[in-house]
């Protein structure tokens, strides 16, 4: 009997199970997501408070460079602006004549006090020059004694010009004048600081003071001028000059036809005739002296207040910067503090990173990972260092001692910085982090 194909049974169709697990897609190192970078941070910061004792010991060398920074700098801005402020307030239009030769040595060298005289000064006010005054001056330290006090001051003779030559202004009373100085009167204009400490706070103006011996009644206080430092105008007794030339101190030249004086100030009606105002006075004073042209005999110094303050700003302005950079050692002190502890705390988990890297991380998150440690070490010693810094600056200005100041391109200077040395620094551990083979991390003991 023939078989036919349809006597055939059919096999039985597959059971289709009931559930099958759903494959997992392999890992592929090329196309795989990225970690999002919040949960990048979020390990970093993890890590870095597991570890709290060796991060805040990592972060000290950043926070006590940050600190010094801001506060160096800051105090070196404080001494600038005080030294220029200071310089500024007798004007930038101001000439003054002093004696002696500008080297120290020859004419004036010796008795250098005697090379300029009130007819120096009389000379150059009949040169018609564009000046406001022509004030000079002598004087000498002495002991001064009021009714309940008395100290060792400075008692300079002066000239009614003397006020605007030095733009000075009075708190009370009046100044001395002309008519004062021709009777050689005995009176007396006290510096802010000077009043202070022969009356306190008592009232000075008509109160009769002895200086060496000889008595002056107050007629005015000064303004307080500033400074407080050597020969600062605040610590002055101001006198006629002829009662210091004649009744104090004794200023007749050699030949005893002349009195001397200790310095001619000028004031000039504007800033941009000083230099030609100060060569027609050398020209002049070296025709009286009778010394050579060239000026190598000179007798006698002019020093001009802008370009004295030009040369302070430089200074100054030097110094800060060299504040500054000696602080920032300590900041490159901190960064390689930083990489040292990353390099430590790179070898503590290489287990770590090899099962991070087996589970599909990828280097460029491990590297990211220590990146974040580093920067958040060197931003977090950097903002603690600025509040310390702003604190040292503050307190210094409190105590009255200085105005420190605080300027934004510090700030952004000192955060920068170390922002730059925690990338610096932390690139190195990252990437050696980064690098190492999962299968040898795994295996580290």
């Amino acid at each position: 009997m023939a078989v036919t194909t349809s006597d055939i049974e059919a096999p039985p169709a597959p059971v289709a199970p009931a559930h099958r697990a759903p494959l997992l897609p392999p890992l592929s190192n090329a196309g795989g997501a990225r970690t999002p970078l919040w949960e990048i941070v979020r390990v970093s910061l993890d890590s870095l408070v597991a570890n709290k004792t060796r991060s805040i010991l990592t972060m000290l060398g950043v926070i006590i460079g940050v600190m010094s920074v801001v506060a160096l700098l800051a105090l070196g801005n404080g001494a600038s602006n005080a030294i220029t402020n200071q310089v500024r307030s007798f004007g930038t239009n101001v000439l003054t004549i002093v004696p002696g030769s500008p080297g120290g040595r020859g004419p004036g060298g010796g008795g250098s006090s005697e090379t300029l005289s009130m007819d120096d000064a009389t000379a150059i006010e009949h040169l018609g020059l564009p000046l406001n005054s022509v004030a000079p001056s002598f004087g000498s330290s002495a002991q001064v004694v009021a009714p309940s006090a008395d100290t060792t001051a400075s008692v300079n003779g002066i000239t009614a010009s003397y006020l605007q030559a030095n733009n000075l202004t009075l708190a009370s009373g009046i100044f001395i004048n002309d008519s004062q100085v021709s009777a050689v009167s005995p009176v007396a204009v006290l510096g802010a600081t000077a009043a202070t400490k022969l009356f306190g706070t008592g009232q000075a103006v008509g109160e009769t003071i002895r200086i060496k011996g000889q008595p002056a009644r107050v007629i005015g206080v000064l303004q307080a001028k500033g400074g407080g430092g050597f020969g600062s105008i605040d610590d002055e007794v101001l006198v006629p000059i002829s009662v210091a030339q004649q009744r104090l101190f004794g200023a007749r030249t050699s030949d005893g036809n002349a009195w001397r004086v200790s310095s001619i100030a000028l004031s000039a009606k504007n800033s941009e005739d000083i230099d030609g105002i100060q060569e027609r006075i050398k020209i002049t004073l070296r025709d009286r002296h009778h010394l050579k042209s060239d000026g190598s005999q000179d007798d006698f110094q002019i020093f001009n207040q802008a370009e004295l303050l030009s040369t302070l700003t430089t200074i100054t302005t030097l110094l800060t910067a060299f504040l500054g950079a000696v602080a920032g050692i300590s900041l490159l002190v901190g960064g390689i503090g930083i990489m040292n502890i990353m390099l430590v705390s790179v070898t503590e988990r290489t287990r770590e990173i090899g099962l991070r890297k087996a589970v599909g991380a990828r280097g460029r998150d491990i590297l990211m990972q220590f990146i974040v440690e580093a920067l958040t070490l060197s931003v977090t010693g950097g903002l603690i260092g600025l509040l310390l810094g702003v604190g040292i600056a503050t307190a210094v200005t409190l105590s009255g001692l200085l105005t420190a100041s605080v300027t934004v391109s510090s700030v952004v200077l000192a955060l920068g910085f170390s922002m730059a040395v925690g990338l610096f620094f932390g690139i190195w551990p990252a990437r050696r982090a980064a690098r190492l083979n999962p299968i040898d991390a795994l295996r580290h003991e």
